[in-house]
């Protein structure tokens, strides 16, 4: 249901292309385009859609109070507790489908993974602002694992402290897995941009290892 990924993790070369990672100056990551058989990737799409607890969360942002521009849902190990955006996340247990993948993705990897954000983007008006996935609970160098499903977004990623610096970008496509590699955090912005173009919905799963609270 998977393609081998072990032998691109090694792999540096200039561009964002399947199966690469960047090379120096730029940020450190791994974008599989097939990583998921097509078939399987639609099935489960389906099934996430009508299996995972989705819900809307209210997110402090700029000073405020406002609805998230997507569904999300946290599901993890007991004691991951995720907070961000003045947001505590308490994991719910983890269904089949999210386990199966968890595993499908640490054997990619080679990274421990106990837990998963859920965002469900419903069409090209939900969004992702600028970010990056630092918060104390990751670790001060974490590996974040991305698989998406369902219709084609766009990934932008920039500096965070040079603005000079050029942007990049990544088209995520149904099926495919963009691992962030230790040290993007630290140095980088990611975020998905609102479109008009009509795109198909799409969910995305960020696995990520989060140290349990006791």
């Amino acid at each position: 249901m998977t393609r081998s990924v072990d032998s691109q993790m090694s792999k540096h070369n200039n561009s964002f292309t399947d199966g690469s990672i960047s090379d120096s100056g730029k940020p450190q990551i791994l974008y599989v385009k097939d990583f998921l058989e097509t078939s399987y990737a639609s099935r489960l799409i389906d099934s996430l859609k009508k299996n995972v607890e989705w819900h809307q969360p209210r997110i402090f942002i700029y000073g405020r109070w406002v609805q998230s521009p997507r569904l999300a849902a946290w599901y993890g190990d007991k004691g991951a507790v995720y907070r961000y955006s003045n947001m505590t996340n308490e994991p719910l247990p983890w269904i089949d489908e999210l386990l199966e993948l968890r595993r499908m993705v640490v054997q990619a990897c080679g990274n421990r993974f106990n837990s998963v954000l859920a965002n469900y983007y419903r069409s090209g008006s939900d969004s992702m602002g600028w970010h990056s996935d630092d918060e104390r609970e990751l670790g001060p160098d974490p590996l974040i694992a991305s698989v998406s499903l369902g219709g084609d977004r766009r990934f932008l990623l920039r500096h965070r402290q040079d603005r000079h610096a050029a942007k990049h970008e990544v088209t995520l496509e149904h099926g495919s897995l963009l691992v962030m590699d230790r040290g993007v955090q630290s140095e980088w912005q990611h975020a998905i941009p609102k479109t008009q173009r009509k795109v198909l919905p799409r969910i995305n799963l960020t696995f990520r290892n989060v140290e349990k609270s006791n």
